[in-house]
């Protein structure tokens, strides 16, 4: 009959000490203004705002589309249709000698009532 050979005191002591891991809740608890970083203010975002009522943000990454409609109609007092995302990959950049990356971020537009209107300006 074979024996299990001995486990060093330390490595049993480290065994007895863990404890079971407790997870809380899933996702971030992100604020609306941490959620809604800026506002994208393009040639064809201007147009969007004027042929469908449509705003672009800059967004966070980790936040969805609930949180970002939820945000919007927090921080400006409007209605939300609808909401759209995009993820947008970093540039390559190149600094001196080195090739660098960009981060990634993310991109909304945001659909609002045909009633309601932002002024950035």
């Amino acid at each position: 009959m074979a024996t299990t050979r001995p486990h060093p005191k330390r490595y049993v002591r480290k065994l007895e000490a863990r404890k079971p891991c407790v997870h809380g809740e899933p996702g971030l608890d992100l604020r609306p203004h941490q959620i809604v970083l800026r506002p994208l203010v393009t040639e064809k975002g201007t147009h969007a705002v004027s042929k469908r009522n449509a705003y672009t943000f800059m967004v966070h990454m980790m936040a969805d589309k609930t949180q970002i409609a939820a945000a919007v109609q927090e921080l400006f007092n409007v209605r939300v249709e609808r909401v759209r995302t995009q993820v947008r990959k970093g540039k390559a950049v190149r600094f001196r000698n080195k090739l660098g990356q960009q981060s990634d971020w993310k991109r909304a537009v945001v659909t609002l009532n045909e009633q309601d209107k932002i002024d950035f300006f």
